[in-house]
């Protein structure tokens, strides 16, 4: 597939409670039922970090505050033949929550805070937990 409309832009933030960090799980498309940092598309006209506080809004209806960036990460899909799917280039940010209790909306099957120690069980998106651990890092938290 040679699809003018990719890559696309998006942005995501592992938004943290004390030591546990929210995520949600994908209700559709290829990653259906993984566990991943709540994020998606950027809107023309739209900064990277103002998306990312939407799409953890919309995906979760919890209010956070962005503190910083923490890398941009690609995610590139293909089908069985190797034919290109989707292409994203996300800017994944990290901050802190605010206010709100967990609730799956938008595209999100389900969302929840879940601790550094229950992340090894879960089936995460590639590339997620390298995020938060970074995430962490850079907001000097506790493991």
């Amino acid at each position: 597939m040679n699809d003018p409309d990719f890559p696309r832009c998006a942005a995501s933030a592992a938004i943290f409670r004390g030591r546990d960090v929210l995520l949600i799980q994908r209700g559709k498309g290829a990653l259906k039922g993984y566990w991943s940092l709540p994020g998606g598309h950027i809107e023309p006209g739209e900064a990277a970090r103002d998306a990312a506080l939407r799409e953890v809004r919309e995906e979760t209806g919890v209010e956070a505050e962005i503190s910083t960036f923490v890398d941009l990460h690609e995610v590139i899909l293909k089908d069985a033949a190797g034919a290109l799917q989707a292409h994203y280039v996300i800017a994944v940010h990290a901050g802190l929550w605010r206010g709100g209790t967990p609730v799956a909306g938008d595209d999100a099957a389900d969302a929840r805070f879940f601790a550094p120690e229950d992340l090894a069980d879960l089936q995460l998106t590639s590339g997620a937990l390298r995020l938060i651990t970074r995430a962490r890092a850079l907001l000097q938290l506790e493991t």
